[in-house]
């Protein structure tokens, strides 16, 4: 059976967006699968008491990723609403993921997001975006008032907290975990391994 690896990611994440246009490449080179794992960063943030990165970092991050943007070929912009509210793309995807089109919800609210410059914390935005790439997207809005999709996703973020997980993206291969858009190289590797 081919190997597993976990994506714990967040929509908000600028380095969880960059890292999703890679799993495709690294799930057909390895075989490997990746187990999709929304968490609310803020959730994180708050549990472990880290704070909005300051100003200068986020300037060096505006940077950043523009440098990883180019090097992936992927189009990207720090969106018009940043940092937005993502609960509700979150457990979109969640909703969606019962459908198996978890993945597929996933790379449809990042790209509104990181690409587009659409407000992701806006559900009518969400239902229009999930809709124009084929889902189901006033059902999964509608499910995302559900408790079990609510609960989903804390549990997702306690898992998340219990495997020692303090930022997005975090990979896990076994109980190896590699934090950032740059450690895929890495995870790769890590699969490889016999």
């Amino acid at each position: 059976m081919a190997k597993q690896f976990d994506f714990f990611y967040d929509l908000g994440s600028p380095y969880s967006f960059l890292a999703s246009t890679q799993l495709a490449g690294i799930e057909h080179r390895t075989g490997a699968r990746a187990r999709l794992l929304p968490i609310t960063l803020g959730g994180l943030r708050k549990a472990t008491g880290h704070q909005m990165p300051p100003p200068q970092q986020l300037k060096y991050m505006s940077q950043d990723i523009a440098r990883w943007a180019a090097d992936y070929g992927v189009d990207m912009r720090i969106p018009g609403t940043f940092p937005a509210s993502t609960i509700t793309g979150l457990r979109a995807c969640l909703a969606a993921e019962r459908q198996g089109k978890g993945r597929e919800a996933m790379h449809a609210l990042f790209r509104a997001y990181w690409t587009e410059d659409q407000d992701i914390s806006n559900a009518a935005v969400i239902e229009r975006v999930l809709t124009g790439s084929g889902l189901d997207g006033k059902g999964l809005v509608a499910a995302t008032s559900e408790q079990e999709i609510k609960d989903a996703l804390r549990r997702n973020t306690d898992l998340a907290l219990s495997r020692g997980v303090f930022g997005v993206p975090t990979i896990f291969v076994g109980e190896r975990s590699f934090w950032g858009n740059d450690r895929l190289r890495f995870v790769e590797a890590e699969l490889r391994r016999p």
